[in-house]
Parts: C-alpha cells; structure tokens; sequence
C-alpha cells in the first residue's frame, strides 16, 4: 500500500508485493504440457496414434518387399544328408561360436548352453536395478560402460570368428549353400520356362545309355549305387549330383580318378569297391560305362 505523512490520508492499496516461495515439491511438478500450446500435444491418443501409423507404413513397406521378392528357402530336411552345415541365424552366431571351444562344449555342455548365457541375459536384465546412479555420462559410469563395451567386442569377434570358419569350411568341402543353390535353380527354372519345350526336350534326352550293358550288372554292385540311386539321378537336394550325362563332362580316365581320390564330399570308393567284391576289371569297366553316360 502507498499513503502519505497525514494522518486522516486515505489508504490507497495498489497490490500485493509479497513473493510466493515455492515449495520443493512444487518445483518437481512440470507443467501440464496445455501450458505449451502449439508445441506439445496428449500422449495418447494424439502422439501414439502417429507413431502407429508410421509403424503401419513400414510393415506395409516390409510385406510388399517380401512378397515381391522372397527369400530362398533350402531343400526340405534330410537326415541323409551328410554334407548339410546346419548354421543358426546371424544373431545366435556368437553362441554357437561359445559352443565349439573345449570349456563349454562336451561334458561342459552345460556351462556353455545354459550357465554362460543365463548370467549374459539375468544381468543384461538386472542391470536398471543394479546400476542406480543418476549419472547419464557413460565416461562417468566406468563399470557399466566397461561391461557393455567388453560384450559388444565379445559378441562381434565370436560373430565374426564363427562366419569366417563357417565360410573356410564351405570352401574346403566344395559345398554351396542350400539357399543359394535352390535361389539358382529357381533363377534356371524362370529362364526354363522362357525357353518354351526346349528345356523339356534335354530333360527326356537324359536317359541312361546301355542298360542291358554287362557293366550296368556291376553297377548295381558297386557303392555308387546307395547314393545315386539305381536310376542314375542322385539326390540334388543332399547334394548328390546324377550320373545321368556325366559322360558329357567326364571321360573314363576322369571317372576312374574320382573313383580312386574322391571328389569334394565323396571319399575315395576304390578299396570299398573291391573290399565288395568287385574286381580292377569290373571298375574300369564300370567307370568305361559311365563315361558313355551322355545326353545326346
């Protein structure tokens, strides 16, 4: 209020000077976020319905991918098929990588598929109620930070270890990848049917060649008859090629050394030829037989 010196002047109040110490608690409160208007919106439904309609144009965005261009799938399982490496998805890769050294493999089994990897994940979940600082600065958090940046140069060497022996291994046993091998035969059939009846036409071509060949008896004597099968045309899905045309690409003599060295995933079937009971003469007629093998 504001007055003069004379005793009778009239009191004029011309408003309220105290200020209102906020409490602690106050202080704490934020605003409603009304108190922004034009800069903030409600939560729900306002901010979550854009966040849904974004998530609903990626998905559209993922299945229109998908379905334009597909992923190759492999061959269906085949307990026969000895040449099969089985791989996990890329991010398990680092586990299966653990589960190949001495100390968690074998009779460590254990440690290596369910110890190991139950401390890795219970303390990736415990983490928010171990580590309570209210410090936000990862250089201000050492054991934290030391801890997640050792996992992350753990899982991407086992990552990248794991990969590498999985692609040497591929080179060293001449074996293509099921998904890549049936991407290719789906890429062959599109340009088969391109063709027209040509592609039929080499199909009835392939046909094996003297089947009342004495050497056809001693074929179906020989090894090569549990994998390629008595019609000559192998299993392709367990990577087994036909013998029906090898003799296009194949002479006798290149017949009778795979017999003898082996190629790729085959071992070398000689001795286990004879150990049968088959005879040096019956094999080089064998292998002369199969190089008459051809599609035209």
């Amino acid at each position: 209020m504001a007055h003069g010196h004379k005793s009778d002047e009239k009191i004029v109040y011309v408003g309220d000077s105290r200020v209102i110490k906020k409490t602690q608690e106050q202080r704490l409160i934020p605003r409603d976020y009304s108190a922004y208007p034009g800069k903030s919106e409600a939560f729900i439904p306002n901010f979550l319905l854009k966040e849904w309609m974004v998530g609903v144009v990626v998905l559209v965005g993922m299945l229109v991918l998908v379905m334009s261009d597909p992923a190759p799938l492999g061959y269906p399982a085949d307990p026969k098929n000895t040449a099969f490496i089985p791989m996990p998805d890329w991010y398990f890769l680092f586990m299966y990588q653990l589960l190949k050294y001495p100390y968690t493999s074998g009779d460590y089994v254990v440690l290596g598929a369910v110890v190991v990897p139950g401390l890795l994940f219970g303390g990736l979940l415990l983490a928010p109620f171990l580590d309570t600082g209210k410090e936000r600065r990862f250089y201000r958090r050492p054991i934290a930070s030391s801890l997640m940046i050792l996992s992350l140069i753990a899982c991407t060497y086992l990552t990248y270890t794991s990969w590498s022996h999985y692609q040497l291994e591929l080179k060293e046993k001449n074996i293509i990848p099921e998904h890549i091998k049936r991407e290719e035969e789906m890429h062959a059939n599109k340009g088969g049917a391109a063709a027209g009846n040509g592609a039929k036409n080499d199909t009835k071509k392939a046909s094996i060649v003297a089947a009342d060949d004495p050497a056809a008896a001693i074929y179906a004597k020989a090894t090569c008859l549990a994998c390629h099968g008595a019609q000559l045309k192998g299993m392709p899905a367990s990577g087994v090629p036909a013998l029906l045309g090898v003799g296009d690409t194949h002479t006798k003599e290149d017949i009778m050394g795979i017999i003898k060295n082996g190629k790729g995933n085959m071992p070398a079937m000689y001795k286990p030829n004879i150990d049968k009971g088959l005879t040096d003469a019956d094999i080089d007629k064998l292998a002369d037989w199969l190089s008459k093998q051809k599609t035209q």
